[in-house]
């Protein structure tokens, strides 16, 4: 594995200043808070036409003299113990060259190499030992990230990395085979020789965009307003005793609050000594392509201290008069083996206003789902903020009321890394270690344990938790839910790395389902062991494929499919049946009709 720095020096805090609502820990100001910003004044000073086609230097010139410091310092940072020669290697094709590289005195290093369809070129300068800040990638679209290089200008002590913000950096040998970044499996193939062997600071690829000024100008037909709406229930922590609540409102709204109480028997007012208070995390969430909402707040309150399996009533706002969410309802997951039902759902992704059809039609034909999991690709494109828009607007009403379970999907990440996604859902934190927390998370209700993993990412360096989490549980049911699907349903398509790592597991904890999308055309597998089909499905892993929006492929003969259909988009419903240890399966189509079904019996 490769190191973590030795510390972390900065970080985010979620605090709530006016516009600029997310800082760090410390001196340093914030990339995020400065770009939004930005991005509200543009909105407000240039036309979208002229700042969709604006060029860098232009874009320079609209920036104030602190902007351009904070964007040319504070985008990556880390501390040496000796002086280095630091090289920035970047696309030589680019149409933009980093501002900040001519500020901080950096200049050509003379190099220009062919890696198999890239092309790059060199930046250096020497820097004393101390901490060095480099800026942002560039304000306009770019398609690939920076990465770093330190040579150390004296023969001892050895070259020591430290303080690396953000804290996902990682050092490694700068090398034939090494990942120049540390988001993204792509390994070096070629590079000049004087390079070889030097201290590499592999940063972020998913961050290549964080000060792009002028992407492709968009509307979201869905614009945030004064009052909260898009509210979405999930679990950070206990189902049994807590409940996360998140909701949105526009940039001029600066706090947060969440007011709940227990449900009064009679149906009247609450006993007002019952009712409890809880203050909002409050973060901006930015996307400067939006022309008419660039920037919004998203509000995080955790309810704790519940009683297992009782209905509150909550509602949330900025605590003015005027500024509530109506009144909604949510149950706690109930102690102890009780029986319960829970909605899953395959790519929504597409047609979401066809999606949210279906969605309802779940919501109103069984009111009884304590809650809703989804297998990824809840959206088409995961960044950009018209599209988680859409989603929670035909969505209206039913996540604020039954928690969400969300499965990052290969949309979820694009860019390279699900920003957007990890920033609205707050989600349990006990994931694998090393792993950014909320890719990958565990969690009971009543006797069923549920596991969601993170395809996206190596399935190997999950297989240890995985494991883990399938062998310390007690839960007579146990499920997995991830995006990319292990046996796939459509054509072409094959994840030998998630049968290779995870499906032994499975096999070894009798995993009961296997919850997946991704190939947009229905698939129940006959139940499965050491890749063989059995007979019971109490004796092996029934695998499903699901998809709930419009976008469908076609799907190929498998000798593992029970039952299959294409181009009909559903929701499933699970009936967990606790006398008699009784699961009962029913897939529905958006009108309703009964499509698949199934029974397991422990």
């Amino acid at each position: 594995m490769l190191p973590l720095f030795r510390k972390v020096v900065c970080g985010f805090l979620p605090v709530w200043l006016a516009v600029t609502s997310w800082a760090h820990v410390g001196s340093h100001p914030s990339v995020h808070d400065t770009v939004a910003g930005i991005a509200l004044r543009l909105a407000r000073e240039v036309p979208p036409a002229r700042l969709t086609a604006a060029t860098p230097d232009q874009l320079l010139a609209w920036l104030a003299p602190q902007e351009r410091l904070v964007l040319g310092r504070e985008h990556v940072r880390f501390t040496v113990n000796v002086p280095v020669r630091v090289t920035v290697v970047g696309d030589a094709t680019a149409v933009e060259t980093p501002f900040w590289l001519a500020d901080l005195g950096f200049r050509d290093a003379g190099l220009r190499w062919q890696d198999g369809e890239s092309t790059f070129t060199a930046w250096a300068r020497e820097f004393p030992a101390g901490e060095i800040g480099l800026g942002v990638n560039g304000l306009g679209e770019r398609d690939s990230h920076y990465f770093v290089l330190l040579q150390p200008l004296v023969a001892s002590p050895a070259l020591e990395v430290a303080g690396g913000y953000p804290g996902r950096l990682r050092v490694a040998t700068f090398m034939v085979g090494a990942q120049p970044w540390a988001d993204r499996g792509t390994v070096v193939t070629a590079a000049p020789p004087v390079l070889l062997g030097q201290t590499l600071l592999r940063t972020l690829h998913g961050s290549r965009n964080d000060a792009c000024l002028n992407g492709k100008s968009r509307v979201t037909p869905f614009p945030a307003g004064p009052l909260p709406d898009h509210l979405v229930l999930t679990w950070s922590g206990s189902p049994t005793r807590s409940q996360t609540v998140q909701w949105r409102t526009s940039a001029a709204v600066r706090r947060g609050v969440a007011t709940f109480h227990p449900k009064p028997a009679s149906g009247g007012p609450p006993d007002p000594v019952s009712v409890v208070r809880v203050p909002a995390v409050t973060r901006l969430i930015v996307d400067p392509a939006l022309r008419n909402d660039p920037v919004i707040h998203w509000h995080t309150a955790e309810l704790n201290g519940l009683t297992p399996g009782t209905t509150y009533v909550y509602r949330v706002g900025d605590g003015s008069p005027q500024g509530w969410s109506a009144p909604a309802e949510f149950t706690t997951a109930p102690e102890g083996a009780t029986p319960f039902s829970f909605v899953y759902m395959g790519d929504a992704q597409n047609g979401l206003d066809r999606w949210g059809q279906l969605a309802q039609r779940a919501y109103r034909s069984r009111p009884d789902a304590a809650f809703y999991l989804m297998a990824g690709d809840l959206v088409n494109r995961g960044n950009q903020r018209d599209d988680w828009d859409a989603f929670l607007h035909f969505a209206d009403g039913i996540f604020a009321r039954r928690p969400l379970a969300p499965v990052i999907g290969n949309h979820e990440c694009q860019g390279g890394h699900p920003t957007m996604y990890l920033e609205q859902f707050a989600l349990p934190l006990n994931g694998p270690s090393g792993l950014e927390a909320g890719r990958a998370y565990a969690f009971e209700y009543s006797n069923a344990l549920f596991v969601i993993l993170d395809s996206n990412l190596d399935p190997q360096e999950q297989s240890v938790w995985l494991e883990d989490q399938l062998s310390s549980s007690g839960a007579t049911w146990k499920f997995v839910a991830y995006h990319h699907p292990a046996y796939s349903s459509a054509p072409n398509r094959d994840n030998e790395e998630i049968r290779q790592y995870w499906v032994p597991i499975f096999d070894r904890y009798h995993v009961d389902l296997a919850l997946q999308g991704h190939d947009h055309a229905y698939l129940r597998t006959y139940p499965l062991r050491d890749n063989q089909r059995v007979v019971d499905p109490a004796d092996g892993t029934v695998y499903i494929v699901s998809v709930s929006g419009t976008k469908m492929y076609d799907q190929a003969a498998r000798p593992y499919t029970e039952f299959g259909m294409t181009r009909v988009p559903t929701y499933q419903v699970l009936d967990i049946q606790i006398q008699g240890d009784r699961l009962n399966y029913r897939s529905y189509d958006a009108q309703g009709r009964l499509r698949d079904q199934f029974v397991i019996r422990k």
